[in-house]
């Protein structure tokens, strides 16, 4: 857990990354309020806002007296929220300071393919 950051965000953040890398399943059952508290060493509260955080979210979705589910099209949702995350974190300020170097888009293209390949 990261001291810096809410522990039910990092719950959710957890929970999320699951769907994202096919651990977890849409339409299947997402761990409950008591497991996540338990593996996790922390208040059952703490763990029931986290989920319901996702369930706001639209990312998991609650059955009466089952648990909590995650929603069918949840990864691609995600995916499209971490792209969007990905390119205003790291792909602008790129962009930014390519133009500052007079780097233009062929030549910061090539250099991509080039840290990717050898990177």
């Amino acid at each position: 857990m990261d001291e810096g950051r809410p522990i039910f965000l990092q719950i959710a953040e957890q929970i999320e990354g699951s769907i994202v890398d096919g651990s977890l399943l849409e339409g299947t059952q997402a761990p409950s309020t008591t497991e996540l508290a338990a593996f996790h060493r922390i208040n059952p509260a703490t763990a029931a806002k986290g989920l319901n955080q996702l369930v706001a979210d639209g990312v998991l979705h609650k059955r009466r007296g089952i648990g909590m589910f995650v929603t069918e099209g949840a990864r691609a949702m995600l995916l499209d929220r971490r792209r969007e995350q990905f390119v205003r974190q790291y792909v602008d300020p790129l962009v930014a300071e390519a133009r500052k170097l007079g780097v233009g888009p062929a030549e910061l293209t090539e250099m991509i393919q080039t840290a990717a390949v050898h990177g």
